[in-house]
């Protein structure tokens, strides 16, 4: 698969200004910096949003705008939490009300597919679309559709992504089983040696498509995912390159999915420091914190990478990269990334 565009909205303004000045944040979370919607939405229709929508369609509408692609043929998105503020307000207002004369637009706008439901409606887009919830690995069960579609000849171009928030009550719940942090500082987060990380959210978009041209940023070489596998990370990122035929050393960059937790930053310890010695290794959830489907956003940083590499056109910039993050030790994901 070739990645035509990409965009992100995360808790970093630009991948820009991430490499210059990346955002810090301190305590529990890190909150995506939000564009200017009316560039991507009609401003009648944003007051009906909620945040998590505009996000998604925001970071989907500029992943088309880059490519110049109009409309894919097929949509497809990932999430592990779906529209939490929605959900929120309806069961609120449920209680309230006494179960009794209930709007109905926080329920319809409630439901995990609203998303990708929003996108296709703004660009009068009636192909395939799906959105998949599958917590941890919600992001690579969209992609290993859009894969499936694309191999099948159902589609050329597709429009994955995966979008995840924050709101208050669903963080006040997480935080009582001690996962984040209390005093927590994101340009601190790999050495700070305590339990706990930081929260975070996000969306990232990605237009694939099934042919090389003269616009594909990389190439997606490889996808893996697993469940709930007690081999070490070693075995695991070892059985992916073989079968991808790539070797350790032909790698340029790394992307780890460490978090900063003592208790299981071990698990990426492991290979770091013994088939990844001496490589070039580098974190991502400093600059978007944890989330279900962080790996969007690894993805969206490694081709932003070659992106920007390309248009520098120096010996150091990455050509090949590999990604793996294993979201609370159940859910390990690879990605292989080249650049075209």
């Amino acid at each position: 698969m070739y990645i035509l565009s990409t965009s992100a909205v995360s808790p970093q303004a630009s991948f820009e200004q991430m490499l210059k000045q990346p955002a810090i944040y301190e305590g529990e979370m890190l909150k995506c910096i939000e564009p200017d919607y009316t560039e991507y939405i009609d401003p009648k229709l944003i007051r009906r949003m909620s945040r998590i929508i505009k996000m998604g369609m925001a970071a989907a509408v500029e992943t088309l705008q880059q490519s110049g692609i109009e409309q894919p043929d097929a949509i497809i998105t990932g999430t592990a939490y779906g529209c939490l503020a929605d959900t929120d307000a309806f069961l609120t207002r449920l209680v309230e009300f006494n179960e009794e004369l209930l709007s109905p637009t926080a329920f319809i706008q409630s439901t995990h597919n609203t998303v990708g439901a929003q996108i296709a409606l703004q660009l009068g887009c009636h192909k395939y679309n799906n959105t998949y919830v599958h917590r941890g690995s919600s992001f690579e069960a969209a992609l290993l559709d859009a894969a499936s579609l694309m191999q099948e000849g159902e589609a050329n171009t597709v429009l994955v992504g995966a979008v995840d928030e924050i709101i208050e009550k669903s963080h006040a719940i997480i935080r009582r089983f001690g996962q984040y942090k209390e005093n927590g500082n994101s340009s601190n987060l790999f050495n700070s040696g305590t339990p706990g990380t930081m929260a975070g959210e996000g969306a990232a978009f990605f237009l694939l498509s099934n042919q090389k041209n003269e616009n594909a940023i990389a190439e997606l070489i490889g996808a893996q995912t697993y469940y709930k596998t007690d081999r070490p990370a070693s075995d695991i990122i070892n059985h992916f390159l073989l079968e991808n035929n790539v070797l350790v050393d032909e790698l340029d960059l790394i992307i780890m999915g460490n978090n900063g937790d003592v208790k299981t930053d071990a698990h990426y310890n492991e290979p770091a420091q013994t088939m990844f010695k001496g490589a070039r290794l580098a974190g991502y959830k400093n600059y978007c914190g944890e989330y279900p489907t962080s790996s969007a956003f690894a993805l969206w940083m490694a081709v932003k990478m070659v992106e920007h590499g390309k248009r520098l056109n120096t010996e150091t910039s990455p050509k090949k990269i590999l990604i793996y993050n294993n979201y609370k030790l159940q859910y390990p994901s690879l990605y292989l990334l080249s650049a075209c």
